[in-house]
C-alpha cells in the first residue's frame, strides 16, 4: 500500500529535527524517516539515550542536541527510525526499507537532510586493519561509551581531529600522538578570512581551548606532516611520515584518520539535480535557492548535505526549508537568514585553513583509491592516458565505484585524480552517475513491492 504525506523529511540530524519542529509548529503533518536507531544524526548520535557522564565527556556542543528532542513528542509527527531510503523519484515518491520490509510513500514536499560523510584520506597503508576514521571512533564513543584500550595515533586535519582528541582525553583514553597534516601555507592564506570569522568568535575560542587542553596533556604533536605511510604485516604497526624536515616513525596499533567532511549527495545525484563544484570545500553541492529548494519543485535540501555548515547552521537551514515547504511568506525567513549569515561567517576561514593537502586529494600511483574493487590511483591515471575522460568511464575500465559503497568512498578521489591527470578542474571532470537503489535492497523486498502492486480480483 502506498502512503501519502504532506511533508516527508529524510534524516533525523539537526537539520531534519529542526525542519520537523518548524513544520509542526505551523500546523503541518510530517513523516520523518531516519536511518539511525535514534534521533540526532551523526553529530548528536544517541543523544536521547546518553547519560550525564558521557554528555560531559562529549562536551557542551553535543549536549545541545537535547534541545531538539522535544519535536518527537509533538502531535502530527510520524517518526520512523531504523529506516533506509533507497530511492527518491522526481515525482516525490520515496522507497524505503523498515524492519526488512520495503515500503513506499509519496509526499507533497520532501526535505532531504542526509548530512555529511568523512572525506576519504587515501595514502599507502590506509586499508590496513587497525586504521579507521576519527568519525568511526567517535560513533563508538557516542553509541556505547567505547574507546580504544590501546593508545591511538590521530592523523589528519580539521576541527573534528581536535574534537575527537579532546573527547578521548576526557574519556580517559591514551593518545600516543597527533600527526597534523595541515600544510603550513594554509595558515597564511586563511588569514585573509579571519576578519569575517571574528563575527563567529565563539568557534575560534573553542578551537583555541581544545588546542590548549591537548597541549596541557603533553601529547606529542607533529605539525605540517606529509609523506604518510602506514606499515604492518597483518595490521598497522608503524606510521611513517616527515615533519619539521625530519623523517619520523611512530609505533602504532590504532591509527585514526580525518581529513574533513563532505556533503552526502547520493540522493540528490540520483535525482539528476544540478550540482556545483565547491573549490573551497573540494566537494560537490546541490544547486539550491535561498530556501534550500532544488531545481525540482517541492524537493529541498538542508544541512551538511547542501554544503558543510555545521550543526547550528544545519538546524537553521532545516527551519528555512520547512517554512517554504509550508508556504511561508518571503519575509518570514528573514530572521533565520540573518542568524544563518552569522553562523556561516566562520566557514571560509575553516575551509581555507583545513583545505586537504594534495597528497590526499590526488594520491600516488600505488595507493588504493577504490577499496571495494581494489583500484589504485595509478590505474586511473593510466585510463586517462588511453582516453578516459570522467568517473563514469572508469567503471567500465576498472570497476572503480561499482562496489558495495557505490562510490561513496572513492568518488571524490577518482574525480580529483582524473582532473589532475587531465589538467582541468574536478568541476569539468564531473562525478559518478548515481542510480537507485542507492542503498542495498534485497530481491525479496522488491518482489514484495511488486506483489502489492498486482491487481486483485
Amino acid at each position: 500500500m502506498v502512503e501519502h504525506v504532506p511533508l516527508l523529511i529524510v534524516g533525523g540530524g539537526p537539520a531534519g529535527l529542526a525542519a520537523a519542529d518548524t513544520a509542526l509548529a505551523r500546523g503541518g503533518k510530517v513523516m520523518l524517516l531516519d536511518e539511525q536507531p535514534g534521533p540526532g544524526g551523526q553529530i548528536y548520535r544517541n543523544i536521547s539515550d546518553t547519560d550525564e557522564d558521557r554528555r560531559k565527556i562529549l562536551g557542551p556542543d553535543y549536549a545541545q542536541g537535547t534541545s531538539l528532542l522535544g519535536v518527537l513528542e509533538r502531535d502530527g509527527l510520524r517518526y520512523r527510525p531504523g529506516t533506509t531510503v533507497w530511492e527518491v523519484t522526481p515525482e516525490r515518491t520515496v522507497y524505503y526499507t523498515e524492519g526488512g520490509q520495503a515500503r513506499v510513500v509519496t509526499a507533497d514536499r520532501i526535505i532531504l537532510a542526509t548530512g555529511a560523510m568523512e572525506r576519504p584520506m587515501p595514502f599507502p597503508g590506509w586499508t590496513l586493519p587497525g586504521v579507521m576514521t576519527c568519525g568511526a571512533a567517535q560513533i563508538m564513543l557516542k553509541a556505547g561509551g567505547i574507546f580504544a584500550a590501546e593508545g591511538a595515533v590521530l592523523a589528519g586535519s580539521g576541527p573534528l581531529l581536535l574534537l575527537i582528541a579532546t573527547q578521548m582525553l576526557a574519556a580517559g583514553a591514551r593518545i600516543e600522538a597527533i600527526v597534523e597534516t595541515t600544510p603550513a601555507r594554509n595558515y597564511m592564506t586563511a588569514l585573509a578570512y579571519l576578519p569575517r570569522a571574528l563575527r563567529a568568535a565563539d568557534y575560534l575560542r573553542k578551537g583555541i581551548a581544545m588546542t590548549a587542553t591537548l597541549r596541557r596533556a603533553g601529547i606529542p604533536w607533529y605539525k605540517g606532516a606529509h609523506g604518510l605511510q602506514a606499515l604492518g604485516a597483518d595490521r598497522v604497526e608503524v606510521l611513517r611520515f616527515t615533519a619539521g624536515g625530519k623523517p619520523r616513525e611512530l609505533a602504532c596499533k590504532l591509527l585514526l584518520l580525518h581529513q574533513g567532511v563532505v556533503p552526502n549527495v547520493q540522493i540528490t545525484r540520483s535525482l539528476w539535480l544540478d550540482h556545483d563544484w565547491d573549490a573551497m570545500q573540494r566537494a560537490w553541492r546541490p544547486r539550491l535557492d535561498e530556501w534550500g529548494e532544488t531545481g525540482l519543485a517541492g524537493i529541498f535540501v538542508a544541512g551538511d548535505g547542501a554544503g558543510i555548515v555545521g550543526a547550528k547552521a544545519s538546524a537553521i537551514q532545516g527551519r528555512l526549508a520547512a517554512l517554504r515547504a509550508t508556504d511561508a511568506s518571503a519575509g518570514e525567513g528573514a530572521p533565520l537568514r540573518r542568524a544563518l549569515s552569522r553562523e556561516l561567517a566562520i566557514r571560509p576561514f575553516l575551509d581555507r585553513l583545513y583545505r586537504p593537502a594534495m597528497e590526499f586529494l590526488r594520491p600516488g600511483d600505488g595507493t588504493i583509491v577504490c577499496r571495494c574493487e581494489e583500484v589504485a590511483a595509478g590505474q586511473i591515471r593510466e585510463h586517462v592516458r588511453i582516453g578516459c575522460l570522467g568517473p563514469n568511464q572508469t567503471k567500465a575500465y576498472s570497476r572503480a565505484g561499482m562496489g558495495p559503497c557505490q562510490g561513496r568512498v572513492c568518488g571524490l578521489s577518482v574525480s580529483e585524480i582524473i582532473a589532475g591527470a587531465r589538467g582541468v578542474s574536478p568541476g569539468e571532470v564531473g562525478y559518478y552517475r548515481i542510480r537507485p537503489p542507492i542503498k542495498p535492497v534485497t530481491i525479496s523486498e522488491l518482489a514484495a513491492l511488486a506483489e502489492e502492486d498486482e491487481p486483485t480480483g
